[in-house]
């Protein structure tokens, strides 16, 4: 019988609309980085998914504009846990630290290769509500708590 994907839950509920709105706009960012090379772009990454990952996501700008977006074009919510999302923005975070200090370093390569990553989890997420961060979540803990 194959796994069941198993995401962190906390019971706590957060409009999904606005968890790809914001998605999105890490796809933007990202790609953004990747065209022209700003060391801000990775920088404010590590600054905004700080804020959601340790639930402050009301200093989060990025979940500012998407909350703006959402009542502008009167998105009806669509209501899911938040747990899964702040896993997603804790492995964001460890992403946008690691592409600024490459970026920084000027490993060109590895830089580019996690921002792509990143690129692709945000777009995957926005487009698709594919979490991949529930498979990383279901992966660690079927490789690390038996």
């Amino acid at each position: 019988m194959p796994d069941t994907i198993v995401c962190p839950v906390d019971f706590v509920l957060m409009d999904e609309n606005k968890a790809r709105l914001t998605a999105a706009s890490i796809f933007v960012l990202a790609v953004t980085f990747m065209l022209i090379g700003l060391w801000l772009v990775p920088v404010f990454l590590v600054i905004d998914f700080s804020a959601r990952a340790f639930k402050l996501g009301k200093y989060s700008l990025l979940n500012l504009l998407s909350g703006r977006l959402i009542k502008v074009f009167s998105i009806k919510p669509k209501m899911t846990d938040q747990a899964p999302k702040r896993f997603a923005a804790q492995i964001g975070l460890l992403f946008s630290v690691a592409i600024t200090i490459c970026s920084a370093c000027n490993f060109t390569m590895p830089s580019l290769l996690l921002t792509i990553v990143l690129a692709i989890f945000a777009l995957l997420e926005s487009a698709f509500s594919f979490c991949a961060g529930c498979y990383v979540y279901h992966f660690y803990n079927k490789a690390f708590k038996k």
